[in-house]
This record gives structure tokens, C-alpha cells and sequence, in this order.
């Protein structure tokens, strides 16, 4: 990739962040939604932290990364609606008079999603600390924590795009949502591996990517450096964005052959 189509690529990312923040609609939500589970939860399933060898001193700590789980899945919708709607108004022919090529377009488009997504989660760690939530791994693992907040968005973006460059539905990609949020409540999200007690529930979150997302986050919080949690998260996560970014790009390559 030269300067002129990295010149380029950043236009088209200037562009995707300025509309997306022109939509209060992709803002408000990522934000607010999360943190209203949040508070539902840690006030509702406190005493869960009373079961027998369960990792947190609160709940608030353990489920505090489940906000920046929930940002990364909004961010797949947002990056694949915006993606999807690009398609529909006839903009991505315009792209094709450019030397630009799909995996090009697909990191400028992707970047209004994952600036939403930073926000977010510089708003999930601030509210987290004034509720009283703490980082085991202190202000250097709460730096880490943003970036593998970020590296989820991504993840979960490229998986929106795939949706998006398929479908050019705007309503596709928004009926996903649903879905994807089914893998969420199959994993480690609310209790710990060990201690649920589902042998079938067990066996799924084990084989759930998501939950070794969610444990890599988690570790940071209520345990420290664990570096077996650290890398089962990058293995995982890189995992979804090469499937994401490959996929998306495949995708929307043949749409605009096709075009």
C-alpha cells in the first residue's frame, strides 16, 4: 500500500468517523446500554459473589468487561450497517473509480465503528472506578484493557462487515444483532466456567470463543497479569478478525465485480 492510497484510506476513515458521530442514534446506545446491564446486574447478582470459589471480591468486578464485550457487538452493528448503507446509496461505486481495493475500503469504513467503540469504553472503565470497581492489574492493565477493548470492536466489526458487504441491508445487518448476542449468554459471561454446573452449558462455553474473550478481559480485573488468559484472548481474537477481515473483504470484492 502506497502513501497516495494510505492518503486515501484516511479520507475514507475521516469520513466514516464524522458520520458516524453525526448519529447520536450509533452513540447513545453503545454507551448507555451496557452500563444499564451493568447496574442491573451488580446490584441484582451481588450475592453471587458468596458462592464458594468464585474469583471476585464483587460482582461489579467480574462483570465490568461484559460492558466492553457489549460495545465490540455494537460496534459489528454499526460498522456493518454503515457498510451496508455505503452499498445501498451507490457510494462504493463511486470507490471503484479509485485505485482503492475492498481490504483498503474495509479499514476506512470500519474506523467510525471503532472510535465509537474507544469512546465507549473509556466511558465503561470511568464509571466502572466511581461505582467502586478496581484493576487488579493496575493503571498500566487498564491501558491493556482499552486496548483489548479495541481489538474486540475490531474482531466483531469485520464479522458486521461480512453481513454488510453480503446482504447490502442495512435491516440484515440490525437482525444479526440478536444472534450474535446468543453467543454471549452461551459463554463465561455471567459465572465463572468452573462453577457452572450444566454439563452441555459447560461444554458450549468451552467451545465459545466469546468466553475466552471475556475471561482475557476479565483477568486484568480480578486477577492480574495471567498470562494464560492473555493469550487464549489474542488466540481468539485474532482468530475472529482474520475470519472478519478476510471474509468482509472477500465479500465485498465480489460485489464490486459484480457491479
Amino acid at each position: 500500500m502506497n502513501r497516495e492510497t494510505i492518503g486515501e484510506v484516511g479520507l475514507i476513515a475521516r469520513r466514516s468517523i464524522r458520520r458516524t458521530f453525526r448519529q447520536p442514534a450509533l452513540i447513545v446506545p453503545v454507551v448507555l446500554f451496557p452500563l444499564l446491564l451493568l447496574a442491573i446486574n451488580a446490584s441484582g447478582l451481588d450475592v453471587t459473589k458468596n458462592i464458594p470459589n468464585f474469583p471476585a471480591d464483587s460482582y461489579l468486578d467480574f462483570a465490568l468487561v461484559v460492558t466492553f464485550m457489549q460495545g465490540g457487538l455494537f460496534a459489528a452493528t454499526t460498522a456493518g450497517t454503515e457498510l451496508a448503507n455505503d452499498i445501498e446509496t451507490g457510494f462504493l461505486n463511486r470507490l471503484q473509480l479509485t485505485p482503492l481495493r475492498a481490504p483498503a475500503i474495509l479499514v476506512g469504513q470500519l474506523a467510525g465503528a471503532l472510535a465509537v467503540a474507544f469512546l465507549a469504553s473509556l466511558v465503561y472503565l470511568a464509571i466502572g472506578l466511581l461505582a467502586g470497581a478496581t484493576i487488579k492489574a493496575g493503571v498500566g492493565g487498564a491501558l491493556v484493557l482499552i486496548g483489548m477493548a479495541m481489538f474486540v470492536a475490531l474482531a466483531f466489526g469485520g464479522l458486521g462487515a461480512i453481513i454488510g458487504a453480503r446482504t447490502g441491508s442495512a435491516e440484515a445487518v440490525q437482525g444479526m444483532f440478536p444472534l450474535l448476542f446468543v453467543f454471549f449468554f452461551l459463554s463465561s459471561m455471567n459465572l465463572p466456567r468452573n462453577l457452572i454446573e450444566q454439563d452441555w452449558f459447560r461444554t458450549v462455553a468451552s467451545w465459545n470463543p466469546v468466553s475466552y474473550l471475556v475471561e482475557g478481559l476479565r483477568s486484568l480485573v480480578i486477577t492480574g497479569w495471567d498470562g494464560t488468559a492473555l493469550w487464549r484472548f489474542m488466540v481468539a481474537a485474532g482468530a475472529i478478525s482474520v475470519i472478519g477481515f478476510v471474509g468482509a473483504s472477500a465479500s465485498l470484492r465480489t460485489r464490486m465485480e459484480r457491479t
